[in-house]
């Protein structure tokens, strides 16, 4: 087994790496950043689509091709620019993302993805192009998760979220493994199916001797798109307590789902978890981002715990009060999540220039809005 250089553990509301709290006395308008993970959402960073009428759609404009490697390799190679710009966390999903940032079922977004499956494939079908759901057409037709329908895992899939973690420790930076994702859910086929899932993530992780590497069970556990009922709100409790099962010489990993706005962390959930996680997509006023910190740490069963966002498309980076910047004023690091012109909830069709969710996805810090994040990441963190 591979020596690994970082490891993460939780001291009270502080996240500590390598036994050091995270930026250490560092402080930021009277704020205390100290004990903090700043993260940029890269939920693509292993993406691959095994459906080949949708796949297509994300061909390098350069190639004409879409090629899983390259983007990995590419999101790889720029691990170091983003720590020294204050990044030490680096969320990704082995059910990936919707590479359109926001998927969308209303007629005007599903004619548009027609036209484009028929602009490559002229004679597909429907039932073709959603080929194996396991519920309905029209939920997402591409194929873009690390599990099999038993809760197996894929082999190319693994391999690259192998090489992300290992670069990831290798710059000292911890990594939030998110297992499942809406839409790919329903490529499993039963509870079991999903619980295997869970068991197998977790070990794999554990059997590598991986210890930068934290769990998300799954993004954004309150949303309504879940098919599987244990993957829903009132009951991801079970999925925490199991993963947290799994061990490997008498150690487990740290676990954790995410919430939307739409309601706090459930008293369950919360007393699970070893750290909360929050998104403000949704929430325009800064100070909401706010209250959700003050929400969860009223829940009736949480304890002193750490509270971050790992995902927010709302930027604002020049105003002195933002999503960010509120995040910090309760203790709270933050997540920026960059859908480019499908921020605020449309879908978009990656160029390989904007946003960093949807496939080809540029993984440089190559426009305005990239740069405002990460040069306030840097002056917040003192990278």
């Amino acid at each position: 087994m591979a020596q690994h250089k970082t490891s993460v553990s939780i001291d009270g509301e502080d996240w500590v790496i390598n036994g050091q709290v995270t930026y250490p006395g560092r402080e930021y308008r009277g704020w205390r950043i100290e004990g903090l993970l700043m993260n940029s959402r890269m939920a693509s960073g292993i993406f691959d689509d095994e459906n080949p009428l949708t796949a297509d759609l994300w061909k390098y404009p350069d190639t004409g091709k879409w090629d899983a490697d390259r983007n990995t390799n590419e999101l790889i190679a720029m691990l170091p620019t983003y720590k020294a710009h204050g990044i030490n966390s680096l969320p990704f999903n082995l059910q990936n993302c919707s590479p359109l940032g926001y998927y969308r079922r209303e007629p005007e977004h599903l004619k548009e993805l027609r036209e484009r499956i028929h602009a490559d494939h002229p004679g597909a079908k429907d039932d073709d192009i959603w080929a194996g759901l396991l519920l309905e057409i029209e939920s997402q037709p591409w194929i873009s998760g690390a599990f099999n329908a038993d809760g197996s895992l894929k082999p190319a899939f693994m391999d690259r979220t192998e090489r992300l973690i290992d670069a990831a420790d290798e710059q000292g930076m911890v990594v939030i493994l998110g297992l499942f994702y809406q839409g790919q859910d329903e490529r499993l086929t039963d509870t079991k199916a999903v619980k295997a899932a869970v068991t197998n993530a977790c070990a794999w992780v554990l059997e590598k001797g991986y210890t930068n590497v934290i769990i998300e069970i799954n993004n954004e556990v309150n949303v309504p798109t879940y098919e599987h009922p244990i993957l829903k709100e009132d009951r991801i409790h079970e999925l925490i307590d199991l993963a947290k099962g799994v061990t490997k010489d008498g150690k487990r990993l740290l676990i954790s789902t995410s919430w939307t706005r739409y309601s706090t962390p459930s008293p369950e959930a919360t007393q699970s978890s070893d750290y909360i996680l929050l998104h403000g997509n949704g929430l325009v006023d800064p100070n909401d981002v706010a209250k959700s910190v003050d929400d969860a740490r009223a829940v009736s069963t949480y304890t002193t715990m750490p509270i971050l966002f790992n995902e927010d498309d709302h930027f604002n980076f020049d105003q002195p009060l933002n999503n960010f910047t509120a995040a910090l004023s309760r203790h709270a690091g933050w997540g920026y999540f960059d859908p480019a012109e499908g921020a605020g909830g449309t879908p978009f069709y990656g160029d390989y220039v904007h946003g960093y969710q949807c496939p080809p996805i540029n993984w440089g810090i190559n426009t305005p809005r990239k740069k405002g994040f990460y040069d306030l990441c840097k002056e917040v963190t003192g990278a």
